[in-house]
């Protein structure tokens, strides 16, 4: 995937936070064998809250983002919850921000990756 497409990702990560809520994970993850077809994975209590709308949303916001070709390197989009052991596996390994953690040849709960781009890896704590 082209770094530019990276940073359109990373860039719509923190727009979405600062208007919907924080991501506990947002990502692109290519599947051992997926040939280079990504996947976005996200995770954010606004996403558990009401995933259809949730996921509407996303969608809507990464197709005003990216381009025909862009889009097209995009397999699918997996919401993933709190309590999801894939979920739980990428956070115990890696913890970023807002940022850029790039991790190759990784197995998260049993899910082979051959590459991943990580804006955001953190938990977020349940109020309660």
């Amino acid at each position: 995937m082209k770094d530019t497409t990276k940073e359109k990702l990373a860039s719509l990560e923190q727009d979405i936070s600062e208007k919907k809520g924080e991501f506990s994970l947002f990502g692109l993850f290519l599947r051992e064998g997926a040939q280079d077809k990504w996947d976005i994975l996200a995770a954010a209590p606004w996403l558990s809250a009401d995933i259809k709308q949730g996921l509407k949303y996303l969608t809507d916001q990464i197709l005003s983002r990216l381009d025909a070709e862009e889009l097209l390197s995009i397999s699918r989009i997996v919401i993933l919850e709190n309590g999801d052991p894939t979920l739980e596996a990428i956070h115990k390994a890696i913890q970023v921000k807002h940022g850029k953690v790039e991790v190759s040849n990784s197995n998260f709960s049993g899910v082979e990756i051959t590459h991943a781009c990580i804006s955001t890896s953190s938990v977020i704590p349940t109020s309660g």
